[in-house]
């Protein structure tokens, strides 16, 4: 079931950050933090679970595959990346619906044209506005708890520009979006004018390294923001440890103080061998 303390969180004015996971050990080292959700990055996860871009290429099952057993493993609320719902209304339906049995607590709807592109990379495409409101008003219809949340996306301002995207941002929320998430805006003054003109919890998308200015909470709820999601920390920091790491064993033929790790006591813990090791001391065979 969805969590409702997203949508109490909205209600009362608390300000959302939600890091990006993408496998299990992400999610499980973020789900310990007390961040208020996790975000389940499509980027982050088509890359480690088929090693290709975010460009279309993972399907419904595969995605709902892995957000399933990341809601399953985890305490926090959980924001999940549908892309375009991955084809037309009935599609639609039949995504909101599997991603809310899943136990996600809001989804994120965009209107790029399909395939779909990483929102900060070139060449996006946008669907007429029409079809994305049809797109809104299906999922809104499908889901069987208002403490499911639609987030709906749009992709318009690198290619149409803001006033543009600002205005399917209204009309989005007209539909029955919760949610309005303006992506890849290029400065605070344009995340002001969102701000400024969408009445509506917004979202903005802090990606280290993408278009848009890194803003702490503090200052993203000053421009009017009421969630940040931060998709790209956990995969790139993997990235850099992982890099550091192998190079060091590669250089020396063994691993050195020079690159911290992980204890492998605390990783045991933290995916639950201690609960194992119980099991087999209550249960084992006694002569």
């Amino acid at each position: 079931m969805p969590d409702p303390a997203l949508r109490q969180a909205l209600a009362t004015g608390d300000f959302i950050a939600a890091p990006g996971v993408y496998d299990l050990i992400s999610a499980l080292i973020a789900d310990r933090m007390g961040f208020n959700a996790l975000y389940v990055t499509g980027y982050g996860t088509v890359a480690s679970s088929l090693g290709l871009p975010d460009a279309g290429l993972a399907t419904y099952s595969e995605m709902l595959d892995r957000i399933a057993r990341i809601v399953a493993m985890t305490k926090t609320p959980v924001i999940a990346d549908a892309d375009t719902g991955y084809g037309g209304l009935l599609n639609v339906r039949h995504t909101v619906r599997g991603y809310e049995k899943a136990g996600v607590t809001a989804i994120q709807l965009e209107d790029q044209e399909f395939p779909k592109k990483c929102g900060h990379t070139p060449h996006r495409r946008v669907i007429p506005t029409a079809d994305m409101v049809r797109k809104i008003k299906v999922a809104s219809d499908a889901r069987s708890s208002a403490d499911f949340l639609i987030i709906a996306r749009t992709d318009a301002r690198s290619g149409k520009g803001l006033d543009e995207a600002i205005s399917r941002g209204r009309a989005y929320a007209d539909a029955g979006a919760d949610i309005v998430f303006v992506e890849s805006p290029e400065s605070e003054v344009e995340m002001a004018e969102i701000g400024r003109m969408i009445d509506k919890p917004l979202l903005a998308n802090m990606v280290n390294g993408g278009r848009t200015p890194m803003l702490s909470a503090d200052r993203l709820k000053q421009l009017g923001f009421a969630v940040a999601i931060f998709p790209a920390v956990g995969f790139l920091a993997t990235a850099e440890a992982l890099t550091r790491a192998y190079d060091d064993l590669r250089r020396h033929g063994t691993t050195t103080e020079a690159v911290p790790m992980f204890s492998f006591a605390e990783f045991n813990r933290l995916i639950g061998f201690e609960d194992v090791w119980e099991f087999e001391r209550r249960y084992s065979e006694t002569e």
